[in-house]
């Protein structure tokens, strides 16, 4: 079959208007987030039911043309990004946005791939329910490709990543079948726990339509809190009496270094510095609960308290108005997006045991020291749950385009180190086009074998995604 013929059958299925094949309009389609990868599909189909992706699906089986699905487009590995043969067809579950159920006696809610998930986090909050995962691209990544991905962000400490938050599945499999996996239940032992193969396998067997997503009620109370450290050997600490004093209403955990709020505050001069004396390490907590603030103000200040007179920390500050607590995680959500705007760096999202990360970061900081004299670490993250975005800007006086030219380098210390400490080279970003090939050195081969048979498995025909992941 022609590809233009090809084409056509696509418009049949879900109108003209949602092909899009003119070099203008697919190209926010063919660049992933970074800029690092981009590729030149065929199309862009951007079907609005899962009958017309089960549609366009199988005419791809038929025809063995390969599959990209994408939701935001927001992959920081290239997961979502088509080759250049030309050849490749993008499917985009943007028009598939619809919550088709909210159930709050089953504090369930069901949407389509294509929702954004502010706008998942919105749809519960009518209600009075919480949607717990939150990320810095909440306004634009969608559903699918949270799942897709198995997306983490700042409350896993309490609430999990998006595996933990999923009870249900709508998938279309590689041969245009529709599983309809959409059950809310809790408790379901009828063997495999199907759902599980799709999540965080970055769309390589199948296509994520639909989702039953977990609520919660909505917290009435917040108490957000920074603290002033000396190292990360006591933020670790610091994290075990936090668990101890506040139990489940610690939500967030989040550790940054001065140089990170130095390179924060020189983008963004309008947030705060958190105290009058600079510290070594900070880092920034958040307690949630369905009773009133006061309470958990007075919680924060007891804990911090004690970690203060244990000698744990230098100095900590409370958030007294919902302005300040904003202001606060400001310097945290922001450090992305300053390090970008300061140059390019070697960036690293792993994770190792919460128990091991102090000496995960000694020994790696040394490890890069030594091989790169001057390199100027920037590390940030999850540390309630173990994960680090570990990251090597250049030294003084090296352009950054020269500094990436030691990224083969420095990863291999950084991965070396993360497997040599227990951990994952990739803790929630996924494998995409970025780490495909990196993997091979830290999965064991009976481990990878598992993967590829699962693969094959379920999609013979090697049309999902392909190049990513495997």
């Amino acid at each position: 079959m022609r590809l233009s013929n090809l084409v056509e059958r696509f418009a049949a299925v879900v109108g003209a208007k949602a092909v899009l094949t003119e070099p203008a309009d697919i190209a926010p389609f063919a660049i992933d987030a970074r800029k690092r990868y981009s590729g030149h599909p065929l199309a862009v189909v951007k079907p609005a039911s899962t009958g017309e992706v089960a549609a366009v699906v199988k005419l791809c089986a038929e025809t063995r043309t390969a599959i990209v699905p994408q939701g935001g487009n927001t992959s920081l590995c290239g997961g979502a990004t088509p080759d250049s043969s030309g050849a490749q067809v993008v499917v985009s579950l943007a028009r598939m946005n619809r919550v088709r159920d909210m159930d709050v006696a089953n504090q369930t809610i069901t949407v389509e791939a294509g929702c954004t998930l502010a706008a998942v986090q919105a749809a519960a909050r009518e209600t009075g329910m919480l949607f717990p995962l939150s990320l810095a691209s909440e306004g634009s990544c969608m559903i699918g490709g949270n799942l897709s991905t198995n997306a983490g962000g700042t409350a896993v400490l309490r609430y999990g990543n998006t595996r933990e938050l999923t009870l249900g599945l709508e998938v279309v499999l590689p041969d245009g079948e529709v599983w309809d996996g959409l059950r809310g239940l809790r408790k379901d032992n009828t063997g495999y726990d199907l759902k599980q193969l799709f999540i965080g396998a970055e769309g390589t067997l199948g296509i994520i339509t639909a989702a039953v997503l977990k609520l919660y009620p909505l917290p009435v109370g917040r108490a957000t809190a920074i603290a002033g450290l000396d190292t990360v050997a006591r933020a670790i600490e610091l994290l075990t009496l936090m668990q101890r004093r506040c139990g489940e209403r610690l939500v967030g955990f989040e550790i940054f270094s001065q140089r990170g709020l130095d390179i924060v505050r020189r983008f963004f001069p309008s947030l705060p510095a958190p105290f009058a004396d600079a510290h070594p390490q900070y880092v920034l907590i958040e307690l949630t609960d369905t009773r009133e603030a006061t309470s958990l103000r007075e919680l924060a200040e007891e804990a911090l308290g004690e970690a203060l007179d244990a000698g744990l920390i230098r100095d900590a500050a409370i958030a007294a108005s919902e302005a300040q607590a904003e202001a606060l995680w400001g310097l945290r959500e922001n450090l992305s997006d300053a390090q970008a705007m300061e140059g390019k760096n070697i960036k690293h999202d792993v994770s190792v045991p919460v128990s091991r990360i102090a000496a995960f970061v000694e020994t790696t900081d040394a490890a890069l020291a030594a091989a790169f004299p001057g390199v100027r670490m920037v590390t940030f993250g999850h540390v309630g749950d173990g994960n680090l975005h570990y990251n090597a800007a250049a030294p003084e006086g090296i352009a950054s385009e020269k500094w990436m030219e030691n990224q083969s380098a420095v990863n291999r210390i950084v991965h070396d180190s993360v497997a040599k400490f227990g951990g994952s080279i990739s803790a929630e970003h996924g494998l995409g086009q970025l780490k495909r090939d990196e993997i091979l050195r830290y999965k064991s081969p009976v481990e990878m074998d598992l993967m590829r048979r699962v693969n094959r498995a379920l999609e013979p025909l090697g049309i999902m995604n392909p190049g990513k992941v495997l």
